[in-house]
């Protein structure tokens, strides 16, 4: 098969779907692959490592996409991207159909079969090729939120950890998976007061006795929310539907409880964000402002670190990536359910289940 990995060009993504081990793994294999010029130099992997791996680099990504049968990304595929997917062609990546219906449907007409990472399940229903992104994206989003709490930034001047003699400052997670989890563990590391909310009480107690003394777990529940948000200086949005658009746990009425100068972080902006004022955000412009409270809602978070997440992320794929390489489409389907819960799109049609239910009128085309 021919592989191809072209350069990302959503805005401020520095990340690179295929490190040269990859291309050195793959060529192995007996495939060949097809790197488009600079694709690794954001996370600092130059041409010439993919050469040595033997990979053939390409100068455009016209030609990455007009002659690999395989395309691995790292980002859903740009307006400019699907007008040159075609039908048969297997593209694996982060989609996030959930989010836009123009995403979903641009793909469907492309007749490319859309291989998604997110929806990707193991033997234990667990999502591996979402995770590494989700640590990132945790422990991100303290750091990002701790940054805009700064006057500065239009934030309350809090600083998050506080000092002797004045309180830290109160963090509130919504939702206790990786993202919420690795979260709550670098705020509580700076030292700050933080309560984790999920509705799944099995998890809660194991974050219970896993988590430091400064995390609270809370069930969460809607009169849970509304009465955190009246104390909370930072919130961050953690909540996952594999496949689906995240709820809306704070309404836009509900900010006005908040204090003015309070940062929101929604994580779960690629899936629609569970902040009902979030809209997507770009690192070049990553803030807006609703009701005195400062928004943060960056789509690609990682992309900023690009080399950990790139390292972390192709940790995760590579072997996904040889094994949808080495058996096609059909082949990798038939290994597991998880495996076929991967497939979101083919040949026109959408596949995946929870995907259909977001979109029921495209399902019945």
């Amino acid at each position: 098969m021919i592989v191809g990995v072209p350069r990302e060009i959503k805005s401020d993504e520095y990340r690179v779907s295929l490190l040269p081990v990859g291309a050195h793994l793959l060529t192995e294999d007996g495939h060949r692959v097809l790197v488009e010029s600079g694709a690794g130099l954001g996370s600092g992997f130059a041409d010439e490592s993919y050469a040595s791996a033997g990979a053939e680099i390409v100068s455009s990504a016209e030609e990455i996409f007009s002659r690999a049968e395989m395309i691995v990304k790292v980002k859903e595929p740009q307006p400019v991207e699907i007008g040159r997917m075609r039908a048969g062609q297997v593209v694996f990546t982060y989609f996030h159909f959930a989010a836009s219906r123009e995403l979903t449907e641009g793909c469907l007409r492309s007749g490319a079969t859309a291989v998604a990472y997110e929806t990707l399940c193991d033997g234990a229903g667990r999502l591996p090729l979402l995770t590494p992104m989700s640590e990132v994206a945790g422990k991100m989003s303290i750091q990002e939120g701790a940054k805009y709490l700064e006057r500065p930034m239009m934030g309350r001047g809090i600083l998050l950890g506080g000092v002797a003699g004045v309180a830290p400052a109160n963090v509130l997670i919504l939702g206790g998976g990786v993202v919420g989890s690795s979260a709550a563990r670098m705020a509580a590391g700076l030292g700050a007061n933080v309560t984790l909310m999920d509705i799944n009480l099995d998890r809660l107690r194991y974050l219970d006795e896993i988590m430091p003394a400064n995390v609270a777990t809370v069930y969460c529940d809607r009169y849970a929310i509304l009465d955190a948000l009246k104390y909370a200086d930072l919130v961050i949005g953690a909540v996952l539907i594999p496949g689906r658009r995240a709820p809306s746990l704070v309404r836009r009425d509900d900010l006005a409880r908040m204090k003015p100068g309070a940062v929101v972080v929604d994580v779960a902006v690629d899936q629609g964000g569970c902040i009902e004022t979030t809209h997507p955000t770009t690192h070049s412009d990553p803030t807006f402002i609703v009701e005195n409270v400062v928004h943060y809602c960056v789509a690609n978070m990682p992309g900023a670190v690009g080399r950990t997440s790139s390292q972390a992320l192709c940790n995760a794929t590579l072997p996904f990536a040889r094994e949808l390489a080495r058996r096609n489409v059909d082949g990798f389907a038939a290994i597991s359910p998880g495996r076929a819960a991967a497939v979101n799109l083919r040949d026109g049609k959408i596949i995946n289940r929870d995907v259909a239910e977001v979109f029921p009128d495209l399902s019945a085309a």
